[in-house]
């Protein structure tokens, strides 16, 4: 074994290490600074030495493999679905029958029911090799790329594990990251996703694994399935899989525990049905398994279910109250959402005067009505919402609602886009709340990030007619703001000095904090490395927009929309004029240049220059680097000691190699003012 791959297997065995600690045993003892300089110091060793990479290496968990398609795959063990119970009598007539089977000592094991997406994991000498989704249970979709990048899968085992098994687990949305991910959604002016499971469910089966890794997805794994295991238990199963490095349900937690009387059945579900509400995931239920397997086999099963199991499912949180009346509230983008304002009411340890409604269609398919007695539930929704109306109760006088047909702040007629379910207030330049909305948004944090400027005062500024848009802001002075109430001199310096320090912003940010419809930080940042300058981007069409990576149709039709309306031109005339940052500054544009503009390179070898500095190169000439060689490649750029599994690829693929020396020439002998280069030279011409 070469010494590189020694440091290789140590990196490996390390990061995996300090992975588990902090996201299985939720006790770290590095800092994530520390982590990240190992991670980082493997990654480069893989891309020097691919052919030492591994599939299931630790730098595989950030991502960023693309899966159009989902093979299905059929389970070597079926994933049966459990009988479903919703009354403790039927638990007990459950306990009842496996009795009747069983004549001797049963042991039960109790555990949470987790509200997400099951899932079947495969291990062969001790490394993942393939997760599928339940699908029907014979068949299930492949998300092995996806779920690589869920920290607390392990990737590679520890300890005395069996060469060949499956494990079945459920994916969950933690209350945490669920929050977080609608948080940003809310600032692109995106509708928020409904509740944590079918998050996670199309979190799992996205096309790219690198926005997969990003929201922060966790992984309970609840039963070991092979062939001649050694242990003779489901709960001696799980405690040797959690020995091998998964996570599985935490007996100190309560979230398991094994049982031997129905009284100590019910002991547990009335437990968890007080105390699930302050669980960090959701669950739905309690599941109640027979111990043994060889009383699990004597048992059997149905067509359907085994019938050594069962799960108790807990009636959703649900209230009755009065709609007292129906508000609309516009947001910053102009979508208009309809709100419940209810006879306040006690529901999950909160008080609720106020439910969401979602849209029109809800309101028509449920047919709701201002003084009907309503519905509410919470379940797996952040906010409460309206899911029933009791007709029986319903006033005799009592009208139909008739969605709103014009904005409630401006009174602009509302449109409704084919194939959207909201209605949307077009009225972006002279709607009140999307004007508000849309300075609130610009001094943001991860925008401007304007000091002394918060969500009261832009409220306080606009309501006295000093502010109409983000630009009159930078006109503020002394005079105007020191006989407003809560202004003191010292609030009122910091608010200026904070605008004036905003004008340092870089034009990322700027981009960003204009608001444009789906123009997030990530494509903000995109379309900054591409266009350079402002005016360029306004410039650009739909059609060159779309040409940008990871730019779509939608994205670029909103802003070539947004730059086309005078008002905007109007604004960032303004601007201009204050000074914001609408190019990249100088550093960044020196040596840069359209040479290699939709080019893809792939690095491999060693080279006489750093290889971060090829990167830079490859960059600033307009050129991407690719990870891995496909057949979108370009070039493959080969130096030293290159891999012979990556060259393989390359001359299967017919993708043309060129040496250090032939790339610098490439970027060379173009003037500034030639943005052509020859694509596809014959494989080996620059060699």
């Amino acid at each position: 074994m070469s010494k590189v791959k020694e440091v290789i297997n140590k990196l490996t065995k390390e990061l995996n290490t300090h992975n588990y600690n902090y996201y299985v045993l939720n006790s770290p003892i590095i800092s994530d600074y520390d982590f990240d300089v190992l991670l980082k110091e493997l990654q480069s060793l893989e891309e020097k030495h691919p052919e030492f990479a591994d599939d299931n290496s630790p730098t595989k968990r950030v991502g960023g493999d693309i899966t159009k398609n989902f093979p299905s795959v059929k389970h070597r063990f079926p994933m049966l679905s459990l009988g479903n119970s919703y009354s403790k009598e039927e638990i007990i007539d459950f306990d009842t029958r496996v009795r009747k089977v069983i004549e001797r000592e049963i042991e039960y094991i109790c555990e949470l029911k987790y509200d997400g997406v099951a899932i079947s994991l495969s291990y062969k000498n001790g490394e993942l090799k393939k997760a599928v989704t339940r699908g029907d249970g014979i068949s299930g979709e492949e998300v092995t790329a996806n779920i690589r990048t869920i920290r607390s899968v392990p990737l590679k085992l520890k300890g005395d594990f069996p060469t060949d098994f499956d494990i079945r687990g459920e994916i969950v949305f933690p209350h945490a990251n669920f929050k977080k991910l609608n948080e940003e959604r809310k600032e692109l002016g995106e509708p928020e996703f409904a509740n944590p499971r079918n998050t996670a469910s199309g979190t799992v089966k996205m096309q790219d694994s690198s926005i997969v890794a990003k929201r922060g997805l966790d992984c309970f794994l609840y039963a070991v399935y092979g062939n001649n295991l050694s242990f003779k238990s489901h709960y001696e199963g799980l405690s040797n899989a959690g020995g091998w490095g998964f996570k599985v349900p935490d007996e100190s937690a309560n979230y398991i525990k094994k049982v031997k009387t129905i009284e100590e059945i019910m002991e547990f579900i009335d437990y968890w049905d007080d105390k699930r509400a302050d669980l960090p995931f959701d669950i739905d239920g309690i599941v109640i398994k027979v111990n043994a397997y060889d009383k699990q086999e004597e048992l059997g099963y149905t067509a359907k279910s085994p019938r050594w199991a069962i799960s108790y499912k807990y009636k959703a949180e649900r209230v009755s109250t009065r709609l007292n009346s129906i508000t609309y509230q516009v947001g910053r983008t102009g979508a208009i959402t309809p709100v419940a304002n209810l006879e306040p009411v006690q529901l999950g340890g909160t008080t609720v005067r106020r439910a969401s409604m979602h849209n029109a269609d809800q309101i028509e398919r449920l047919d709701i009505r201002v003084n009907d007695t309503v519905f509410v539930e919470k379940g797996g929704e952040i906010i409460p919402k309206i899911v029933a109306v009791d007709i029986g109760a319903r006033q005799k006088d009592s009208n139909q609602t008739i969605y709103i047909s014009a904005c409630p702040e401006c009174e602009t007629p509302l449109i409704r886009k084919e194939g959207e379910a909201q209605h949307y207030c077009p009225n972006e330049n002279g709607c009140p709340p999307q004007l508000k909305g849309k300075m609130e948004h610009f001094i943001g944090r991860k925008m401007m990030d304007v000091d002394g400027l918060g969500a009261e005062t832009i409220e306080q500024l606009f309501e006295e007619g000093l502010v109409k848009n983000v630009a009159d802001l930078y006109y503020l002075t002394s005079e105007q703001l020191l006989p407003l109430d809560r202004m003191a001199e010292k609030s009122v310096n910091n608010l200026i000095e904070g605008l004036i320090k905003s004008k340092e912003v870089p034009f990322a940010k700027v981009l960003f904090a204009l608001g444009i419809r789906y123009v997030g930080e990530t494509v903000a940042k995109i379309l900054v490395k591409h266009f350079k300058t402002l005016d360029l981007l306004m410039a650009a069409t739909t059609e060159q927009l779309v040409a940008v990576d990871e730019i779509g149709e939608r994205i670029a039709e909103s802003v070539v929309r947004y730059f086309s309306e005078p008002t905007t031109v109007r604004l960032i005339a303004r601007l201009k004029v204050i000074g914001l940052q609408f190019e990249i500054g100088e550093e960044e544009l020196a040596g840069t240049s359209s040479l290699l503009e939709g080019l893809i390179f792939v690095i491999s070898g060693t080279f006489n220059m750093s290889r971060n500095d090829l990167k830079k190169a490859i960059e600033k000439n307009g050129g991407k680097v690719g990870s891995s060689i496909s057949k979108k490649t370009n070039y493959l750029i080969r130096g030293e000691n290159m891999g012979p599994s990556k060259l393989k690829k390359a001359e299967d693929l017919d993708v043309s190699m060129i040496t250090e020396n032939a790339f610098l020439k490439m970027i060379e002998k173009n003037s500034p003012g030639d943005t052509t280069v020859n694509h596809k030279p014959t494989q080996g011409s620059l060699f």
